[in-house]
């Protein structure tokens, strides 16, 4: 099978780990894919968001499957312009994709489908959570629980020029919980945790998330199947409903509450950086999952893993290019598993390219273990300006 990665971040790097593990893989493409990525596929120069050069590519290469990492070439109808064509995209197409393109489509479809989430508020004060309606990078909700951080959410999320609510303020622990979807049919993958700000103890501003770990100390594997059934699949039912089945990724962020779980929100993709903590835990070949084969199932491991995200200085307010990169090699001689997130190669050498750089995943028979793995591999990278929460799966 011939295989194109669309993206060029540390989830693509993982997506195309793992693919190139399989047995049925017959070439491996990339676009634009980065300097981790071509050590596994053949880069080709066209941006993720170009379906116009995109799709001649696939059609140009003889692809079997493409597989679409991030959301917004999604929610533009990448998959959409791909299966039009007759190339086999794993991704939803547009209709299915405003689940994550728009706050309020999904909150539409959730109260539709009878799935909890948090209320919408008529009037903003604190404590609340302000959300940008549309795709923000990660970077489109602020938690607000005195006057001025309200008042500085709501400047921000004006300035985003796109619409935003507010909702109440949930309190419990996060957990995301994937399932690789066809319709209503759907698998679910084990339930992982991600730490989106910058700073350790959860300070600082939202980022794209600093790290991830699975499994969890307080949400079994086992119980991915009952959330499955409660939040999964009364959504794909609505989805189907309305005319657009879900043909891929389906992502739910949770919160477990005092009342139970409720929906933070869905993503139409692999999650960025929960995919590097999960696809290191499965046993087996993932490819025949992508392409849809019914009679492939899912097996996890009962490994661990732990990722830690380098970011470069400045993050998440600005993005840093061309400060050279020391160590991947040494990192990676300890076992780890280092995922490039956003470098550049500059006069043949590794440097930054981006806002978060490099994804260090640790995998090991424990939570604990694993720690220790990511972190020792951590600690033989450098370059200027570095930056990493050292909290990510502490007990």
């Amino acid at each position: 099978m011939r295989v194109l990665v669309v993206g060029s971040g540390g989830r693509e790097h993982a997506l195309a780990w793992a693919i190139s593990r399989s047995g049925s893989l017959d070439e491996l493409h990339a676009a634009p894919g980065n300097p981790g990525i071509a050590a596994l596929a053949s880069c080709h120069p066209v941006r993720a968001d170009d379906a116009a050069s995109l799709v001649p590519l696939a059609r140009e290469l003889g692809i079997d499957l493409v597989v679409v990492g991030p959301e917004a070439p999604l929610v533009a109808g990448l998959a959409d312009e791909l299966r039009h064509r007759g190339i086999r995209v794993f991704g939803p197409g547009a209709a299915a994709a405003r689940i994550e393109g728009s706050k309020a489509f999904a909150k539409e479809v959730m109260e539709a489908a009878g799935v909890a989430t948090a209320q919408t508020l008529a009037v903003a004060r604190p404590p609340c959570v302000v959300k940008a309606d549309g795709l923000a990078a990660g970077k489109g909700v602020w938690v607000c629980r005195r006057q001025e951080e309200l008042d500085a959410a709501l400047r921000a999320a004006q300035a985003l020029g796109q619409p935003f609510h507010v909702e109440e303020l949930l309190d419990g622990p996060e957990l995301s919980v994937f399932a690789l979807a066809s319709g209503e049919a759907a698998v679910p993958f084990p339930p992982a945790r991600d730490y989106k700000r910058i700073g350790d103890g959860d300070s600082g501003p939202n980022t794209g998330g600093m790290g991830s770990f699975s499994p969890l100390p307080d949400v079994p594997d086992d119980e991915a199947a009952e959330i499955l059934e409660t939040v999964h699949r009364p959504v794909l039912r609505e989805l189907a409903r309305r005319g657009a089945p879900f043909h891929g990724l389906l992502y739910a962020g949770l919160m477990r509450t005092a009342d139970g779980l409720r929906v933070i929100e869905f993503n139409c993709r692999f999650g960025d950086p929960e995919t590097q903590s999960l696809l290191p835990r499965l046993d087996g070949d993932l490819l025949p999952l992508l392409a849809g084969d019914p009679d492939h199932e899912l097996h996890v491991s009962s490994r661990a893993a732990v990722a830690v995200v380098l970011a470069g200085r400045g993050y998440p307010e600005r993005s840093d290019s061309g400060t050279p990169i020391a160590g991947i090699e040494d990192a990676e001689a300890t076992g780890a598993l280092v995922f490039h997130a956003g470098t550049a190669l500059r006069d043949g050498s590794v440097a930054t390219n981006g806002g978060r750089i490099l994804n260090v995943v640790g995998v090991a028979d424990t939570v604990e273990a694993a720690r220790t793995a990511a972190y020792d591999a951590v600690a033989r990278i450098d370059f200027d300006g570095m930056q990493f929460r050292t909290d990510i799966a502490r007990a």
